[in-house]
């Protein structure tokens, strides 16, 4: 028997191994979550909240059907805080520091489920990333734990209370998890910029990829950083990145100039619209509610959490570069050139046509999600089209509508949030077989297209 479940598994794909982890992870995260001990008294969780809130945290969404507040005691937010790091570092992250650990030995198999899982295309150094993965989360996170903890001595009666809301507030912001134990958000630090500062800091340096991350720490330590030459990947990732969060910055402003931010100071209306800006790359923090928002912003900040956080981050989405490809193909195209051409470097063809696969696959699979939610739930077209943007952005922004789902659509919104965890090409690999050149082709023949 147990041959021949081993046996099973060798034949199933990289791929497919990696979804069955996932699934693993949601199922070990169901049972800790229902723990009583992790419930306020009184509290009871029902076995679908439970797998919602056990998706949302290892796809570190964020989006929840319960008040994570009222709802969990410290040692259940400690457990949530503990399955947001499955989701941000990964489960192959996690299974290979175990196996470092136990003295185990990383072979080719492993290697692989690990391309997969950090989104590589390079099997050599990945047990290197991994590790540099571990580092960067952990100091990452405590650093922030420490500052917001210290700083919110001010806003908490005792220490005790003030540390525990400065760990949780970094866990999330750093995994871009989206949860919140003070019961709305960030709404009560509105005014309080240097909390805003901090977890903009966090929720960038978790979405911007952690390739990028690992390249500007070895240009910090680089004895001759004159000469260090950074790769397409982080140039191409930083410049998106930020070119989506100035923008979504910008269009804000200029969309609720006369709404939202009517009658508020300068800096006040900044700070509102810059931070929005940023949890749309997959944060899901918030300062306010959203729902104020007028509908072109919502519309907007739909399309920016369609495009999410970078590859190899703890963000969702079709991802950062996929989107730079997009733009990148149509203006060349438009200018009647069939290669890509960007900082001295060729961008490969397979990688523009991957990035076309992705934006087609994910615009199909929110477009039918977006009807099958249209038949099932009761509300407004946009406020659909923003839970489903959220959910497959892993962005976990919500205009109120997630605890009032049906069976059907918190299915549909767990579906969606774990796609938007493993990728668009992961998820296809589950279906593919491994690439194998055709024996023979057929005469070409053209289609007249547009």
């Amino acid at each position: 028997m147990k041959k021949k479940f081993l046996s099973s598994l060798k034949k199933l794909t990289p791929a497919q191994l990696i979804v069955i982890f996932y699934f693993i992870a949601v199922s070990v995260s169901v049972l800790l979550l229902s723990l009583p001990v992790a419930h306020k008294q009184g509290v009871e969780l029902s076995f679908i909240d439970a797998l919602f809130t056990a998706v949302s945290a290892v796809s570190v969404t964020g989006l929840s059907v319960v008040s994570t507040a009222d709802t969990f005691s410290v040692t259940g937010i400690f457990l949530l805080a503990f399955v947001l790091q499955f989701g941000g570092i990964g489960v192959m992250a996690l299974g290979t520091f175990i196996w470092l650990v136990m003295g185990r030995k990383i072979g080719l198999r492993e290697r692989k489920l690990i391309m997969i899982d950090q989104n590589q295309t390079n099997l050599s150094g990945l047990v290197s990333l991994l590790k540099h993965i571990l580092i960067i989360m952990i100091v990452v996170e405590t650093f922030g734990a420490i500052i917001l903890g210290t700083y919110f001595l001010e806003y908490y009666p005792s220490w005790q209370e003030a540390y525990l809301h400065g760990f949780f507030a970094s866990v999330s912001a750093t995994t871009n998890g989206g949860f919140d134990i003070t019961g709305q958000s960030l709404i009560p630090y509105a005014n309080d910029y240097f909390v805003q500062f901090i977890t903009i800091l966090l929720i960038t340096l978790g979405a911007i990829g952690f390739p990028v991350l690992i390249e500007v720490k070895d240009f910090l330590f680089s004895k001759k950083m004159k000469k260090y030459r950074f790769s397409l990947f982080t140039k191409l990732t930083t410049l998106t990145f930020l070119l989506l969060i100035v923008s979504g910055t910008i269009i804000i402003l200029i969309l609720e100039f006369n709404h939202f931010f009517q009658g508020q100071s300068w800096h006040k209306a900044f700070f509102y619209a810059l931070f929005q800006s940023v949890t749309t790359r997959s944060g899901g923090l918030a300062t306010m509610d959203i729902s104020e928002f007028t509908n072109p912003t919502l519309l907007v900040i739909c399309g920016l959490m369609f495009i999410g956080a970078s590859p190899s981050s703890v963000g969702g989405g079709i991802r950062t570069t996929t989107f730079a490809l997009n733009i990148l193909f149509l203006f060349h195209f438009a200018r009647g050139k069939r290669s890509i051409k960007l900082f001295k470097r060729e961008i490969h063809n397979d990688d523009v046509i991957k990035s076309l696969v992705v934006t087609m696959m994910a615009m199909m699979i929110c477009f039918i999600s977006i009807v099958i939610l249209s038949i099932t739930e009761p509300f407004s077209l946009l406020e659909l089209m923003f839970e489903v943007s959220s959910a497959f952005g892993t962005t976990g922004l919500s205009m109120g509508i997630t605890p009032y789902l049906s069976s059907i659509g918190k299915i549909i919104i767990m579906i969606l949030m774990f796609i938007g965890r493993i990728g668009i090409l992961s998820f296809l690999f589950l279906i593919s077989k491994k690439a194998v050149d055709p024996k023979f082709h057929y005469p070409k023949e053209r289609l007249i297209i547009g």
